[in-house]
């Protein structure tokens, strides 16, 4: 699939499924930490039947607060880098392993619109990042286009494509 094409629910089902297969082969349990997406990759995720055998818990945290006390995102961070920062994701993945007894988490930090863009981080600049428990977490920036159910759904495909290649590589 195409991620400049904004994927319909039955799309991220598939994307889902993939990422479940993966989980379950290699014995591991999943986590998610999110903001921008509000929490769609674990609904994704649990849409799927017998998903609680892989995956552990989601974590929304849109403020700042809720970062620091939920996932460990360091104030600091946040007053420098910001919420949409590869930083924050970094650190908000981390904290997502460090908090649960998963072996592998996705986390999401963006801005969906229709407001809150700069012209330093527009509208659909979203930092997405992924690490495996013993690993090292990476991140990556995008910038969808389209209104903010488009860049949410971007988002989704985007995190769980991303799982799939961090459970593979």
């Amino acid at each position: 699939m195409e991620l400049s094409s904004v994927p319909t629910d039955a799309e991220l089902l598939v994307l889902a499924g993939e990422v479940a297969t993966e989980v379950e082969q290699r014995k591991l349990m999943l986590v998610t930490a999110e903001s921008c997406s509000g929490g769609w990759i674990a609904k994704t995720l649990t849409d799927l039947p017998g998903s609680s055998a892989w995956f552990d818990a989601g974590v929304v945290t849109y403020s700042y607060e809720a970062k620091e006390a939920l996932l460990g995102v360091n104030p600091r961070t946040l007053e420098h880098a910001g919420a949409v920062s590869e930083e924050t994701v970094l650190e908000m993945v981390s904290g997502a392993l460090a908090r649960f007894g998963a072996g592998v988490a996705v986390a999401v930090t963006g801005i969906a619109g229709p407001s809150g863009g700069t012209p330093g981080k527009p509208v659909g600049t979203v930092w997405i990042g992924w690490k495996r428990r013993g690993g090292y977490g990476h991140a990556r920036l995008f910038h969808f286009p389209g209104d903010r159910e488009a860049v949410r759904r971007q988002t989704v495909a985007a995190a769980l494509i991303g799982l799939s290649k961090t459970l593979t590589e």
